[in-house]
């Protein structure tokens, strides 16, 4: 018999194997080496040795953006069980490498660094996803260094304990992975606890589920048979999961904070089958805390479990679902979780006076067992119902009143904690008297179109009671007349939409002119024109502002078109969001989502000071924004025109930059400082004033000037000052941190003073953006980082007092 070194075979098997790629050798047996890495144009990801899990790129919402996670492969879902960068998305392009250096690093499609495995226990050798569904950075003892099972976002997985001190953070909605208003925390004193917080500031809420245990040195364990519970160092358990859990050798578990508030425990039969009946082919609920959330959430601050003016419902399945009252729409039709606004102006406290036109008529239309019972302004009791229509109608601050039979509660806006009640609570409405839509006229395409057709349709079977031929004749002249236009308009808008291929509305001028009411609620004016507030009362039912864009540069219309489109698929939280346009003759307008809380401008300079920690958060906010624009986006964005009129406040005060990606658009005389040059005095960079080249440092300066008004809530000019020595907020800043003298930049401001470390290190990012030599300004990443405390500021040199000279 021959061997095996004889046999051809032999040697074209070890050739096959020299010539295969060591990382490929080295995940096959579970090992990922130094070197080895990840992208999201090879489709590849890391995958533990039974197959269970993947790490890797996964596309999120478009086939442009990644998010890096782990997730179950051999479910069809893939659902994701963590993430890094805490759901932050990433372009096509970027790549995870485990580096030389025994790193674990995240970078964008740019090759920048945005997000790293923090190890211990020096540096990383080798890595690997485990059959745990574990990522794990091992050194070179076999010594973990850094674990994802360490750093849990919304999930845990059998074999996973946690300490206390650990928090799970919802996600903001189902495909939206960034943290939510919901965390669990296996708090220092042994109890667990479900929290809802203040996105803004990380402040909690009232708890609306506990586990009511207590303890030193406990533990939160996920077993390996499934059931999940809290161990203290005495021995005694305390079960979280009652009854029979089905095995984990026949399904895969999983626990979540939902982001819904609830966190639940589901499971998934592995290899397709079970030893029970399969209902479906989803994820399966074992059990979950608490049992109803629209009631668990009680709490007088936050929205409750739906968003506000919405209420909650529980569905077949005992998920919560939420609804919007009569003639109110959800902020968000992608999201109903975010609450609902009136689709109509609100009653007016004001008197109607001389030859003005009196007050709106309002009516009260029913909402049968339906309750927001932390919002009450006033009680009545005895009462009947039709007094409590009346006292709700007669009180412009009254939004609502519920009546339970012998008690009348008034409500105002906003309404939280919404949900269904049982017995003979009703909740009366007030709306609009009348066709709610008479205020605001539907846009072409609407409703109102659709009924009118309806009602032409509806005459045909009269017609059919007359002469057949007459019948005929009479039905291709109704068809001609209703359908024709409509076919048309189809046609005339078809080819806008393809073209722009996106998801960006094109709106025809008679459109906007009644979405805004003829123009008539101006928001405010500035170098790229002039904004009015509208709604749009389709089904979305958003408010918007729709700015008329003046004196443009005369571009043709594939120019106009390309640079909206670039705007248009900007998506960033920090952002304000453009839905649509209008081009038609002369006439160029945008049309954007509507920020409830006005301007930075208005917010920092009013008669208030607004709070050290509401400011702090708009200053991260704006820095993201700023990075995202300059490094982040597909297309570089060069804003131009950074200052506290053009960020904007939405509904929780969150920062949005507006107007960035016009400047473009715009011609060199319209803005508001010497010809040909782009920004606001007092905002911009020197090289405006020089021969020099424009890049995104000049967006780094404005940022350092606003950064000052945002630390002191004053104007970075005030040349009627009492003391002329403060008129040019930078030269005071820079004085002021020079003498160690801080506090007077904050002076009567207690929450600020008390939190000197990061005031100091705000000023001194300020001082950076503000130097003279462009090379000299860090990045607006950099900035962020400094910030936030991930980098360290050094000092910085003395600025130039070039500002002082330009006014």
């Amino acid at each position: 018999m021959a061997s095996a070194i004889d046999n051809p075979l032999f040697f074209l098997l070890l050739l096959l194997l020299l010539l295969f790629p060591l990382s490929t050798m080295a995940q096959s047996n579970g090992s990922i080496s130094l070197g080895s890495s990840l992208s999201t144009s090879d489709k590849s990801s890391w995958v533990s040795l039974s197959g269970d899990f993947a790490f890797g790129f996964t596309p999120v919402a478009d086939k442009n953006l990644f998010l890096l996670a782990i997730w179950f492969d051999k479910v069809p879902e893939k659902t994701i069980v963590w993430s890094a960068h805490r759901g932050n998305l990433v372009l096509y392009g970027s790549k995870v490498e485990l580096k030389s250096s025994g790193q674990l690093v995240l970078s964008n499609n740019q090759g920048q660094e945005i997000w790293t495995a923090q190890v211990t226990n020096g540096s990383a050798t080798s890595a690997a996803i485990l059959d745990t569904g574990n990522l794990v950075l091992w050194n070179s003892n076999s010594g973990i260094t850094w674990q994802s099972f360490d750093h849990s976002t919304d999930t845990i997985l059998p074999l996973q304990i946690l300490d206390m001190g650990t928090t799970l953070s919802s996600r903001e909605t189902e495909t939206n992975y960034s943290s939510g208003k919901f965390e669990l925390r296996f708090q220092t004193d042994g109890n667990l606890v479900l929290y809802t917080t203040n996105l803004l500031t990380n402040y909690l809420y009232n708890a609306y589920w506990s586990s009511n245990t207590a303890g030193t040195d406990s533990q939160m364990i996920f077993n390996q048979s499934g059931y999940i519970y809290l161990r203290q160092t005495n021995g005694s358990v305390h079960n979280l999961t009652l009854g029979n859990i089905v095995s984990t050798r026949d399904f895969y578990h999983r626990a979540t904070l939902d982001f819904d508030g609830v966190f639940r425990q589901y499971i998934y039969p592995k290899n397709g089958s079970s030893n029970r009946n399969w209902a479906g082919e989803s994820w399966s609920i074992e059990w979950s805390v608490p049992s109803d959330i629209c009631w668990a959430i009680t709490d007088s601050f936050g929205s409750g479990a739906c968003g506000f003016n919405s209420y909650c419902r529980l569905d077949d399945t005992l998920r919560p679902s939420c609804f919007c009252p009569p003639n109110y729409s959800y902020f968000d039709s992608r999201n109903p979780f975010k609450g609902c606004k009136p689709d109509f102006v609100p009653q007016s406290c004001e008197p109607a006076g001389s030859g003005e036109e009196p007050r709106p008529q309002f009516r009260m239309t029913e909402l049968p067992n339906t309750n927001w019972p932390m919002s009450d302004s006033e009680r009545y009791n005895p009462i009947n119902e039709d007094q409590c229509r009346e006292l709700c109608l007669d009180d412009c601050f009254c939004a609502v009143a519920i009546f339970n039979g012998v008690d009348c509660f008034k409500k105002k806006l906003p309404l939280s904690n919404g949900r269904i009640e049982t017995g003979t609570t009703k909740a009366l409405i007030k709306v609009p008297r009348g066709n709610s839509t008479s205020q605001f006229p539907f846009p072409s395409g609407s409703n109102r179109g659709k009924s009118d057709r309806g009602t032409l349709i509806l005459i045909i079977p009269t017609l059919l009671g007359s002469s057949v031929f007459l019948n005929l004749l009479l039905l291709v002249a109704i068809l001609v007349v209703v359908f024709f236009p409509y076919h048309k308009k189809l046609l005339k808008h078809q080819p806008e939409q393809i073209s722009l291929g996106m998801n960006l509305r094109s709106f025809t001028y008679k459109e906007l002119e009644e979405v805004t009411d003829g123009f008539k609620q101006e928001l405010g004016s500035g170098a790229f024109g002039t904004v009015y507030k509208g709604i749009l009362t389709s089904s979305t039912g958003n408010f918007v502002a729709v700015k008329k864009l003046e004196k443009l540069v005369d571009e043709g219309d594939k120019e106009f078109k390309a640079e909206i489109t670039a705007i248009g698929r900007i998506h960033h939280k920090n952002l304000v969001q453009l839905l649509g346009f209008c081009y038609e003759g002369s006439q160029r307008l945008l049309v954007y989502e509507f920020m409830s809380n006005g301007s930075l401008a208005s917010f920092l300079f009013g008669s208030s000071r607004p709070s050290w920690n509401q400011r702090t958060q708009i200053a991260f906010g704006v820095a993201r924004g700023l990075a995202y624009l300059h490094d982040e986006c597909g297309k570089q964005i060069i804003h131009c025109d950074i200052k506290p009129q053009n960020i904007l406040l939405d509904c929780n005060f969150i920062a949005r930059i507006s107007d960035f990606g016009l400047a473009k658009l715009l011609q060199a005389d319209q803005t508001r400082t010497n010809s040909g040059l782009r920004g606001t005095r007092g905002y911009m960079a020197p090289e405006w004033f020089r021969n020099m080249s424009i890049t995104a440092k000049v967006d780094v300066y404005s940022f350092g000037v606003l950064l000052l008004e945002i630390i002191c809530c004053r104007k970075n000019v005030e040349l009627g000052h009492d003391d002329m020595e403060n008129a040019i907020l930078t030269d005071w800043a820079y004085d002021c941190y020079r003498e160690r003298k801080l506090n007077l930049l904050v002076e009567g401001d207690e929450e600020a003073s008390s939190d000197i470390r990061r005031l100091e290190r705000f000023v001194m990012v300020a001082i950076w953006c503000l130097q003279e030599e462009p090379s000299l300004r860090p990045s607006m990443k950099k900035v962020t980082q400094m910030l936030e405390g991930a980098v360290e500021v050094s000092l910085p040199p003395e600025p130039s007092s070039f500002i002082s000279s330009i006014f």
